[in-house]
């Protein structure tokens, strides 16, 4: 079964519209993991838009599933993680500014730096994974810098889905079973909803985790957060 965990970003970007503590972060997150939740994700950016360097401690000391913290690693950034260690950081190359996460590493240009940071974390136990294309080129490289696990990118899956599904996979099975043949492990994550998420979990080999925000507070709207998750853990058992 592929894991669910579940990104909390969009909970505390509601949050910190009104400057106070409603809804509460921390209560969500708890009841994410009672609700069947699988894991907690968080993005904190630079701007601290939506999750704030403050929240990482309260959500560590709570979160009794996995927690997982992704971001750009910026020396901030890294102090934040090796400060408070979660069980996976996932390395994503966005730019300060940007909205949300669109793009993969070059494993291969990066090489240097990405080794030396992937180092650093491993010291401290943390399971690395990096934000990657469906690009068997750079699951090698991933490889060689050392990462634990590559996450894929699937927004293009998304934007291809309702035309063509085939085609929007093929990449993320190549992908993937280079992975498999490495000995990295395999999560995927962005844009992936109850819509789309079945059929990958589907075709895709080795998928380990899913990491979803974005849709799921969407579709809690409708639904309720207890339904949703239950809804997404369904698509996630797909066979």
């Amino acid at each position: 079964m592929t894991r669910l965990s579940i990104n909390v970003n969009k909970v505390a970007l509601i949050r910190n519209a009104r400057g106070g503590d409603f809804p509460n972060l921390i209560q969500v997150a708890k009841d994410c993991e009672a609700y069947g939740g699988q894991g907690i994700t968080v993005h904190p950016r630079p701007d601290e838009r939506h999750i704030r360097y403050s929240d990482i401690p309260k959500l560590k000391d709570i979160v009794t599933t996995e927690f997982n913290i992704e971001g750009n690693p910026t020396p901030r950034f890294m102090e934040l993680v090796l400060d408070n260690p979660p069980h996976q950081v996932t390395l994503v190359p966005d730019a300060p500014d940007a909205l949300t996460s669109s793009e993969g590493w070059n494993t291969i240009e990066h090489k240097a730096f990405l080794t030396e940071i992937i180092s650093r974390f491993k010291a401290k136990d943390i399971r690395v994974s990096l934000f990657l294309d469906p690009d068997p080129a750079m699951v090698e490289g991933a490889l060689d810098v050392g990462a634990d696990r590559i996450e894929l990118y699937t927004g293009h899956y998304a934007e291809q889905f309702t035309n063509n599904k085939e085609a929007a996979v093929a990449p993320h099975v190549v992908a993937a079973q280079k992975a498999l043949d490495l000995g990295l492990g395999l999560n995927a994550g962005h844009d992936l909803n109850l819509d789309n998420l079945a059929y990958y979990v589907t075709k895709v080999p080795g998928f380990l985790e899913v990491s979803i925000g974005h849709a799921l507070v969407c579709d809690a709207l409708y639904f309720g957060l207890k339904n949703t998750i239950q809804m997404y853990l369904s698509r996630c058992q797909s066979v």
